[in-house]
């Protein structure tokens, strides 16, 4: 008897010791999440508490080359995008988080091509873009134009490679602005905006209302309206996660939430 509770003891130990300790996300905050898995037409549900739904437009579908689950968001067309429409949490947040995975499909085409927007009294709110002469993002609030020049793994003047897929993170705290790769911290800019030119205004994933589109494949889009810390990244990267709870009040993982 006694062997056998040291042995489970030990056991234990073992388990303990052997298993990653992440900060969980918290679903406070979170406005949109999209994973992509399916559309019903060229509806794709926000799997949020808001269930504000995307809506395909010129091209954009749904595929099975994915990062996590059965389907991802496919921009190819410069003409193709998702859509939101304009809702109250996300016309009115300064703070913000978005976060997503990323794979590029082709290279930069010499234009200055949208890979999101969020549009408010300005279209970046932000707005990221792949530069027109290298998969860089410009990743930029107004007032001021500000944040990120071309950046990707590694910091700035770095690049992304086409066909692998990355995690890219944007958090906005106050005036701060920074730039995660792969849970990463690689640059942070302290003149953002502490007040973006926000306002009523559509959310973009391709092409914008005034820029075509990158092209790329992206999935597990999340939008916060409060500014994510470090560990919630990291945990994010390591899909780690704790999602928005059911209206039955039970907590369920994010691998679960992608199932359904």
């Amino acid at each position: 008897m006694r062997l056998s509770i040291m042995f489970c003891l030990i056991v234990a130990i073992l388990f303990a010791i052997s298993t990653p300790l992440y900060a969980q996300l918290s679903p406070k905050g979170m406005i949109l999440y999209f994973t992509f898995d399916k559309a019903t037409g060229d509806k794709v549900p926000d799997m949020s508490a808001g269930k504000h739904d995307g809506t395909l437009k010129a091209g954009a579908k749904i595929t099975t080359t994915a990062k996590y689950g059965g389907g991802a968001l496919e921009i190819t067309p410069q003409d193709a995008s998702m859509e939101v429409e304009p809702f109250k949490e996300m016309n009115e947040y300064n703070d913000n988080t978005f976060l997503f995975w990323i794979y590029f499909t082709a290279a930069s085409n010499g234009a200055w091509s949208q890979v999101i927007a969020k549009l408010g009294t300005s279209d970046r709110n932000p707005g990221i873009w792949i530069n027109p002469d290298a998969l860089g993002l410009h990743y930029r609030f107004d007032a001021g134009n500000k944040g990120m020049d071309k950046i990707g793994p590694g910091g700035e003047g770095k690049f992304f490679e086409q066909k692998i897929w990355y995690h890219v993170a944007g958090v906005k705290k106050g005036a701060e602005l920074t730039f995660y790769a792969n849970k990463k911290a690689e640059r942070v800019v302290a003149d953002a905006p502490a007040k973006s030119a926000q306002g009523p205004g559509k959310l973009y994933v391709g092409k914008s209302a005034g820029y075509r589109a990158s092209a790329f494949i992206i999935d597990d889009l999340a939008v916060f309206n409060r500014a994510l810390t470090a560990a919630e990244i990291a945990s994010a990267f390591d899909n780690v996660l704790t999602a928005v709870e059911s209206k039955d009040k039970l907590s369920t993982a994010w691998g679960e939430i992608k199932s359904r």
